[in-house]
C-alpha cells in the first residue's frame, strides 16, 4: 500500500522558514514525479513545486527564489524548504505523486497519490 506522510508544518512569523518532509513508501519516490500542492480556506488547490524522476524541478511563480524542493531516494523522502515565508503562503500543504509532472503543476489534477496534508500558518 502506497503512503505519503507529511510532516514539518507549523506556525511561523513572516520572514521565517519551515522545512516540510514527505515520507513515501516503496518505490514511489524514484518512480513517480513528486511534488507539493497547497490549499488555503476558500481558495483553489494549486501546485507549488515538483521534481521529475530525472531531477528536473519546477516551481510556481509565487514561490520561485524562496522555496526549494528536493528528494532523497535512499531515504524515500521528499522535502520542501520554505524560506522568506509570507502570510499568503499559509495553507494546507499536500505531498503528491503522479506519473505526469504536468499533473503536479495543476492543482486541479487528481494525482495518483496524495498525502493527508500538513498545515503551514504564517503570521504577519
Amino acid at each position: 500500500q502506497v503512503r505519503l506522510v507529511e510532516s514539518g508544518g507549523g506556525s511561523v512569523q513572516a520572514g521565517g522558514s519551515l522545512r516540510l518532509s514527505c515520507a513515501a513508501s516503496g518505490y514511489i519516490i524514484s518512480s513517480y514525479a513528486m511534488g507539493w500542492f497547497r490549499q488555503a480556506p476558500g481558495k483553489e488547490r494549486s501546485g507549488v513545486a515538483a521534481i521529475e524522476r530525472d531531477g528536473r524541478i519546477r516551481y510556481a511563480d509565487s514561490v520561485k527564489g524562496r522555496f526549494t524542493i528536493s528528494k532523497d531516494n535512499a531515504k524515500n523522502t521528499l522535502y520542501l524548504q520554505m524560506n522568506s515565508l509570507k502570510p499568503e503562503d499559509s495553507a494546507m500543504y499536500y505531498c503528491v505523486a503522479d506519473p505526469s509532472v504536468l499533473c503536479l503543476d495543476a492543482g486541479s489534477c487528481i494525482p495518483d497519490y496524495l498525502g493527508h496534508g500538513t498545515q503551514v500558518t504564517v503570521s504577519s
